[in-house]
């Protein structure tokens, strides 16, 4: 395999977690990390999910803070149905379990894709959330020990359902 034209940015490193309220406190209480903005991906937002090649229902909540300019870092909670997340859980525990190389275009995105695809590597796992994002999920594990996530945009561009900590929780803390 040939490198890309230009490397790619890394935009975000997720973890998987069983309790996302839980791990929003102990983040932000120990690296300082949030406002966390905090989005329930469930169906009809989220649709077209798909798993190992087959469609699926699966659901989660995502919590996500910038940590640099430039990288988000997420918490993620899996909700109903089987799913990559739910499959790490069951395997390591809690822990990061993918990172994310987001493009700002569908066809960027799609050119990943198809890049590694044509490599050998199993998309395990993607869906759409809203119109305009596409998420996926490729099994880069074999040669760099981590799962690619990649598609056209991030959660952090909706609207939260909530924040952690609460704003007036953090009024006068600054």
């Amino acid at each position: 395999m040939q490198p890309p034209e230009k490397p790619y940015h890394i935009s975000q490193i997720a973890v998987v977690v069983k309790d996302i309220d839980a791990a929003m406190k102990t983040y932000h209480e120990l690296f300082g990390w949030g406002p966390w903005n905090v989005y329930e991906h469930v169906p009809p937002k989220l649709h077209d999910q798909h798993l190992h090649g087959n469609p699926a229902d699966f659901s989660m909540i995502g919590a996500e803070c910038e940590v640099q300019p430039g990288l988000v870092f997420e918490l993620i909670q899996p909700l109903d149905g089987d799913s990559i997340y739910k499959e790490h859980l069951a395997r390591h525990g809690e822990g990061v379990q993918h990172i994310a190389l987001m493009h700002h275009s569908q066809e960027e995105s799609d050119a990943f894709k198809k890049r590694f695809q044509d490599a050998g590597f199993e998309m395990t796992m993607g869906g759409r959330i809203g119109e305009t994002i596409e998420f996926y999920y490729m099994d880069t594990t074999p040669a760099v020990h981590f799962v690619a996530e990649s598609g056209s945009g991030h959660a952090i561009e909706l609207t939260p359902v909530r924040q952690y900590p609460p704003a007036d929780a953090t009024a006068g803390t600054k």
